[in-house]
């Protein structure tokens, strides 16, 4: 996918479903999941990733966990309850969304 401004807006739900899935994750491995499932159409940056996961767990969305994994500290990334109910609703949100595009885009389809 080569118009990265298509997934930005879908980020915060890209992040919230992988880890409603996998309970908890570090970043790079939240990149390379995203890469895998897309087949590597879409590509996740640190730049992009990093922020997006700092402002969900500002918001109590997200919990952090640091352990040592040879010799350096990781940080994991796992769902708050309040996480778990924002990932239902943000997932809806998208169905929708995705319903209203193909509606636009394919009306034979809709």
């Amino acid at each position: 996918m080569s118009n990265s401004k298509l997934y930005k807006g879908s980020l915060t739900t890209i992040i919230l479903k992988l880890l409603n899935e996998h309970d908890k994750m570090y970043g790079y491995e939240i990149t390379q999941k995203v890469k895998v499932l897309t087949k590597g159409e879409l590509k996740i940056t640190e730049g992009a990733l990093y922020p997006a996961l700092h402002k969900l767990e500002a918001e109590g969305l997200l919990d952090v966990e640091v352990a040592k994994v040879d010799n350096r500290l990781r940080k994991y990334y796992k769902l708050t309850e309040t996480g778990t109910k924002e990932t239902v609703s943000k997932l809806e949100e998208l169905a929708e969304y995705i319903k209203t595009m193909q509606a636009l885009v394919n009306p034979k389809l809709a």
